[in-house]
């Protein structure tokens, strides 16, 4: 059984190595390949992922894994062995149901839409890019359909690089529930006095927006040793390897908000993979859990820590060091308020964290709605500005900030993603009051510039099992419970009751 494992291991690296290199080829796409390179990378990243998916297939991996199957039995199932095993099996049953033809068709054109997304969103060109997006939106049916399903969403939702688990039914009421004490909330906070926030409107260089954010993250535990931060269209961040795990961000020099939450964000998710055990490099347990859990460790880090009034007590006087021009005569106090200020507001990253959610249940429903055939894409621009206006009270005067904002749809799937940040935001919660729990003193940490409790705290806890657990049993081993928004509700109620004195 040693040996079978072994080569268990050497298949599944390779596997890794050629999804690897394709990763690396989109990471280039999304920084600093030249515009000219799009054809010839939608063919290079196809080929990558094909030949990936031939091998993720091959029959022999199959029967390495049936013969497999008693060793892993026989141990222990929190074992590192039981684990490989129990998830590259999963891996294996999903990928033989999707013939390799169609993965190398779809990545062909997600390389072909990415690139015109980047240029039609500057343009505000919807028509550009929709029937780019018809053809994604064909072949996500067509990726569905190779599964049985309740829902035509559920086997996009269900995928291991998503949210295994979870299903429409399951969604949708947490969302509705949600969605019903998040309305009345951003109402009684909209008939408050709003906080001012002309501190973060003025002209803040892009350089040292930079600079106080990787000195920021470093502070929380991510590596530049094994990382690098770079500039893209959307933030997002990737990894090749455990040893580099590199992050994106985009600058506005007239919103110091933007640059700042993203890379505090991303840094997030970067030190999330960056704290896999090692002994998991090249095979499926090197990565997240779920996307769920891999946002809860983004918003935790981004708003938990990143946005509480106990951190800039530290961080602030620096940022004042950095930019005193801008910030003379602004006190901390009026800095915080300006920081988590609640508005209705287009555009989702930059969404407060009351509003933020309902930014998430907006594109989920439109993606179930397009992949249902009961919107079509044509319409999708209106049905945006009408979902917007009813949920949030506002809507996008053109598209670029409507349904051209967010790069998801455009270089992936339609469905299966945005569910994600929602579920990461409850979760953040949960995880954050365990640690809390175990280590009080975190607070007090934080409020001298430390996160190095709480930070070994996510990586015994979380960071190290990869994706050994699935999201429920990982939820279940640190907070003795399920998913649940009572937390999470608990902590925006407490936090935005303060502040708009509600």
């Amino acid at each position: 059984m040693e040996h079978k494992l072994a080569e268990l291991k050497t298949r599944l690296t390779e596997i890794d190595d050629l999804e690897s290199a394709a990763r690396l080829l989109k990471w280039d796409q999304n920084t600093y390949m030249p515009l000219g390179g799009a054809v010839a990378r939608g063919r290079q990243s196809a080929t990558l992922r094909r030949l990936a998916h031939e091998r993720s297939i091959d029959p022999d991996l199959g029967k390495l894994l049936d013969e497999l199957r008693p060793y892993a039995e026989s141990v222990p199932y929190d074992s590192d062995e039981a684990g490989l095993i129990r998830v590259a099996r999963r891996r294996y049953e999903e990928k033989i149901k999707v013939p390799p033809q169609f993965t190398s068709e779809f990545y062909a054109h997600t390389s072909a839409i990415l690139q015109v997304w980047t240029e039609a969103r500057p343009a505000n060109d919807f028509g550009r890019v929709r029937p780019y997006l018809e053809k994604t939106l064909d072949l996500s049916r067509q990726y569905a359909n190779y599964f049985d399903y309740e829902h035509v969403a559920d086997p996009l939702i269900g995928r291991l690089t998503q949210d295994p688990g979870m299903t429409v039914s399951i969604v949708r009421p947490l969302f509705a529930e949600l969605r019903e004490q998040l309305v009345p909330m951003v109402q009684a906070i909209a008939a408050q006095p709003s906080a001012d926030g002309t501190c973060l409107r003025q002209h803040f260089p892009e350089d040292q927006q930079i600079a106080f954010g990787i000195e920021a993250i470093e502070r929380f535990g991510y590596d530049l040793k094994r990382g690098r931060q770079d500039r893209a269209p959307h933030p997002f961040t990737i990894e090749f390897s455990i040893g580099d795990v590199r992050i994106t961000t985009r600058v506005d020099e007239e919103n110091l908000r933007s640059a700042l939450f993203s890379t505090l964000h991303e840094a997030g998710h970067a030190m999330y993979q960056q704290g896999i055990k090692t002994d998991f490099e090249g095979t499926p347990l090197a990565q997240g859990t779920s996307m769920g859990v891999h946002e809860s460790q983004s918003r935790l880090w981004e708003n938990l820590v990143g946005r509480s009034r106990i951190f800039w007590q530290h961080f602030y006087p620096r940022l004042q060091a950095v930019f005193p021009d801008q910030l003379e005569g602004v006190d901390l106090e009026t800095f915080y308020r300006a920081i988590n200020k609640v508005e209705r507001s287009l555009i989702r990253t930059e969404a407060d964290e009351v509003t933020y959610n309902l930014h998430v249940m907006l594109r989920f429903e439109l993606e179930c709605q397009l992949l249902e055939g009961s919107l079509e894409v044509r319409d999708l621009p209106e049905a945006w500005r009408a979902r917007m206006s009813a949920d949030l009270g506002i809507a996008p005067p053109d598209d670029r900030d409507g349904v051209l904002q967010d790069i998801h749809w455009y270089f992936d799937h339609i469905g299966g993603m945005f569910q994600c940040y929602t579920l990461g935001n409850i979760m953040s919660t949960q995880f954050f009051a365990m640690a809390l729990q175990a280590h009080p003193e975190i607070t007090a940490e934080m409020g001298a510039g430390e996160f190095g409790t709480l930070h070994r705290w996510l990586v015994e806890n979380i960071y190290q099992h990869g994706s050994k657990f699935t999201a429920n049993e990982l939820l279940e081993r640190v907070t003795g419970g399920p998913l649940s928004i009572e937390s999470y509700m608990r902590y925006l109620r407490n936090k935005y009751g303060e502040l708009y004195e509600l």
